[in-house]
Parts: structure tokens; C-alpha cells; sequence
């Protein structure tokens, strides 16, 4: 006998399951009845939640990336100064392991040009990924630890590096090593941190 959950949890199972599903089978391959048929429930009942498949696979990729970006936070609000930050958060961006975070982020970038739920919450994310890097930049820069001209433009240049670095590691297995991707971020930032972007 299934426990009866109130609305909020039944929703953060349904997300949960959806994940592990994006995960196994791919964003465009997951199905509604594969994430009811994962948790023992109708259909009908994870429509009822989210309305459009589209509207349920974006409410994931939030609920996994949110959380990314949670931590991203934590990084960037130590008490450290800015630089430090922001390479503690390059490192920790770039992929390693399984890269299962890596993963949902390509599934989305690939998907998200013809479905515009995803788009509008990758959109959001991206944003706030590349806000939270440009206030480090500009603490750094008023306290007078390194020049940064443009904080905005700083952030924007390095999430680009990043995210293509990362893409490359994962999509081309074997192509670029951890040790080179690393060095290649870290040269970018460095120069970001001397003001010649």
C-alpha cells in the first residue's frame, strides 16, 4: 500500500524520478509513463502535477540544477577573498567522475531550442550562474584585489569557457584531460583577475 503524500512531496518524488529517468534514458527518450511507471503511479497523476511532459522534464532539470547552483553559492559566500572564491568555484563547475550533472545540462542545451519550457528555465539558471560569478568579480575588484573593469563581462566570458570546456570533456571522452581542461580555466580566470578579459 502506497503512502498518501501531500502535494509538495508527491511533486519532489515525481521531479526525483524524472531525473533518474533523464539520466537512464535521455531527455528527448523519457516518457510520462516512465517516471509513473517508476514510482507505481498513474499517468495521470504526474499530469496532473505538470500538465505537458515538457513542462515536467523542465521542472526537473530545475530541481537538479537549483541545487547545483546552491551549492555554486555556498562556494562563492565563504568568508575568502574574491579570487580565491572564484577559483574554488572553477573547480568545482568543471566536470569529473560520472558527470551526471554534466550530463542533464547537455540534455537540456541539445532540447531546450524546441521546447520552450526548458529553454526559459535554462535561461534562468544561466543567468543566475553568471550573476552570482560577476558580484564575486566586482567584490573583488572594490576591494581592490585585482582590476575588473567589467564584472558582467568578466562572468559572461568565463561560464562560456566553462561550459565549453566541460561540453568538450564530456561529449569527446578522451579528447582533453582533467589536468588540461583545469589549466585552460585557470589561465582564462587569471586573466579575468589581471583585467584583460
Amino acid at each position: 500500500m502506497r503512502v498518501r503524500l501531500g502535494a509538495a512531496e508527491r511533486r519532489e518524488e515525481l521531479l526525483r524520478a524524472t531525473v533518474a529517468q533523464i539520466e537512464a534514458r535521455g531527455m528527448a527518450a523519457v516518457r510520462v509513463a516512465d517516471v509513473a511507471a517508476a514510482l507505481g503511479v498513474s499517468g495521470a497523476l504526474v499530469l496532473y502535477h505538470f500538465s505537458t511532459k515538457e513542462r515536467l522534464v523542465a521542472a526537473a532539470f530545475a530541481y537538479a540544477a537549483e541545487g547545483d547552483l546552491a551549492e555554486l553559492n555556498r562556494i562563492l559566500g565563504r568568508r575568502a577573498p574574491a579570487a580565491r572564491r572564484l577559483r574554488a568555484a572553477v573547480r568545482w563547475y568543471l566536470p569529473s567522475g560520472q558527470m551526471q550533472g554534466w550530463r542533464l545540462w547537455t540534455e537540456c542545451w541539445a532540447a531546450a531550442p524546441r521546447e520552450r519550457p526548458l529553454r526559459e528555465v535554462a535561461t534562468r539558471l544561466d543567468r543566475q550562474w553568471r550573476t552570482a560569478l560577476a558580484e564575486v568579480f566586482a567584490q573583488g575588484a572594490a576591494a581592490g584585489e585585482f582590476p575588473c573593469p567589467d564584472p558582467q563581462g568578466a562572468a559572461g566570458r568565463l561560464a562560456a569557457l566553462l561550459d565549453g570546456l566541460g561540453v568538450r570533456r564530456m561529449v569527446y571522452p578522451g579528447a582533453m584531460s582533467r589536468r588540461t581542461m583545469l589549466r585552460w580555466a585557470d589561465e582564462a580566470l587569471e586573466r579575468e583577475l589581471d583585467g584583460g578579459g
